[in-house]
């Protein structure tokens, strides 16, 4: 987005694009003389809002910590951008939500709740039990996703578009269809959907409330058919919804949604470039040193349970006990890198990686060679280094989205790289023809796939990585943006 800080609206309603994601564009942090100081941030929703050439558009975001609080307090209207803060050239208004709300609705809701559900990761026998502190979260919930409309409602110029993103805003084109009918909302699902037979855990009114709420929006987007076809099944099954899946549309309450489909991919000119700077270049260079001359086995997740790092861990084990040959000739990198620490489910899982990871070293290392290189601190230079390395990229999520390292690593390689693949993940969609493709829970087949990635030729393993950067580059993360934003206006 063009920087036009001295063209901004100084009042509200003025926005005509506007933009609603739990996480913002930047972040605050206190230092030790009291004072803010701010940090931006990245991924593919921040590239894509870059595609935006317009200074009155607007993006809606929480305040995540205690100095985003005070930053978005005292800013007017929570508009950082009017209170002089370099922002990147976007107007961004940060929602100073009350810590107890937010905790209950990104904690208990999003992440212990909806999370769990469209990634299918509940031990049923057990869980979950939707008891009155779930009700309590519950309603935070939908204090949070009403605190969203409002601010949208109040940024918003006469029939603006709204693109409202992810599983943390679903009750949000609902509540600001109520309050805006003249705008034209779009919501974006990042996540996979589930089958309506693991969807209705959830109990009837939530159930029905989630569906109700991303139908308010006047088109819902995903990024597979296979996850709007899921949501579509769910409206019908849950709601009774007229589904028409070859037009991708559903309707309910008088009011037709239009379902759409974009599979963010990767940005090959800012990860290029970014893998050749000198910091990926000392980081590339201390990873060679300890793999030495040796094949390699490369994944790069954080540690979310649906990441299905321990069953990756254990196929690599598995072809080490079962392909002598591998033995002291291979090296697994794996970077697993910490992810919502205030869950104990999450806590207890980094702990069952490194127990593993702990155990394949005890059972196969010797004087001159760890077999497997474990790192749990975030390092993104690292981890193009990796990439940059690896033989094989081994990505074999539960469920995932779409799941960008699978795009990214082809695109970064230096010598080309064999994909394993979960077939559960969004990008196998659009990779599969040149992956090798797993059933994530099979140990045995997944340490099979890694065998034969190791054996590919390298002629083969060339022309396949070019065939999955030329698909992983297809919809660029600006691209994937405008594009959505075009078919909203066009609906």
């Amino acid at each position: 987005m063009a920087d036009h800080a001295s063209e901004r609206p100084q009042q509200s309603g003025a926005a005509p694009i506007l933009v609603a994601s739990n996480r913002g564009p930047v972040s605050f942090r206190t230092e030790d003389d009291g004072s803010l100081s701010l940090r931006r941030g990245g991924g593919g929703l921040v590239s894509g809002l870059s595609a935006i050439d317009d200074p009155n558009a607007v993006w809606v975001c929480a305040a995540l910590s205690d100095a985003d609080r005070t930053a978005a307090r005292q800013a007017p209207d929570g508009r950082l951008d009017l209170a002089g803060h370099d922002v990147g050239g976007q107007a961004v208004r940060m929602l100073d939500i009350d810590p107890e709300t937010f905790a209950r609705a990104y904690n208990g809701v999003a992440n212990s709740t909806l999370w769990f559900v469209h990634h299918l990761l509940y031990q049923t026998p057990v869980q979950p039990a939707f008891d009155a502190g779930f009700r309590t979260e519950w309603a935070a919930y939908r204090a949070y996703n009403a605190a969203f409309a409002e601010a949208l409602a109040a940024e918003a110029a006469p029939g603006a578009a709204v693109l409202v993103q992810d599983y943390h805003l679903s009750l949000a084109p609902a509540l600001l269809r109520d309050l805006r009918p003249d705008l034209r909302i779009g919501h974006f699902s990042h996540t996979p959907w589930a089958p309506p037979e693991y969807y209705r855990l959830l109990p009837d009114d939530v159930a029905a409330a989630v569906l109700e709420g991303i139908l308010g929006a006047d088109r819902a987007a995903f990024l597979t058919r296979r996850w709007a076809l899921a949501f579509a099944d769910c409206c019908e099954a849950v709601l009774g919804a007229e589904v028409d899946r070859s037009a991708l549309t559903v309707t309910h309450g008088g009011r037709t949604t239009r379902l759409g489909v974009h599979g963010l991919g990767a940005d090959a000119e800012f990860l290029r470039e970014r893998a050749h700077r000198p910091d990926v270049d000392e980081r590339l260079a201390a990873l060679r040193e300890a793999v030495g001359d040796r094949r390699t086995i490369v994944r790069v997740d954080r540690t979310e349970l649906s990441k299905n790092i321990v069953r990756g861990l254990l196929a690599y084990r598995h072809l080490l006990r079962t392909r002598p040959e591998w033995l002291g000739n291979v090296v697994h990198i794996a970077f697993a890198y910490p992810s919502r620490t205030d869950l104990a489910e999450y806590r207890d899982y980094t702990a069952a990686v490194q127990r593993v990871a702990e155990e394949i070293n005890a059972e196969f290392g010797t004087a001159d060679w760890q077999p497997l290189i474990l790192h749990v601190n975030d390092d993104f230079p690292r981890s193009l280094a990796a990439y940059r390395l690896a033989d094989v990229a081994l990505v074999n999520p539960i469920r995932d989205g779409m799941n960008l390292v699978a795009k990214e690593v082809p695109v970064v390689s230096d010598h080309g790289c064999a994909l394993v693949l979960s077939r559960e993940a969004g990008a196998y969609a659009e990779l599969a023809d040149d992956a090798i493709t797993v059933n994530p829970y099979d140990v045995i087949a997944t340490a099979d796939a890694l065998a034969e990635a190791l054996a590919m030729p390298p002629a083969e393993r060339t022309d396949r990585t070019k065939r999955l950067a030329a698909a992983a580059t297809a919809l660029p993360p600006q691209q994937w943006f405008l594009d959505q934003l075009d078919a909203l206006r066009q609906t």
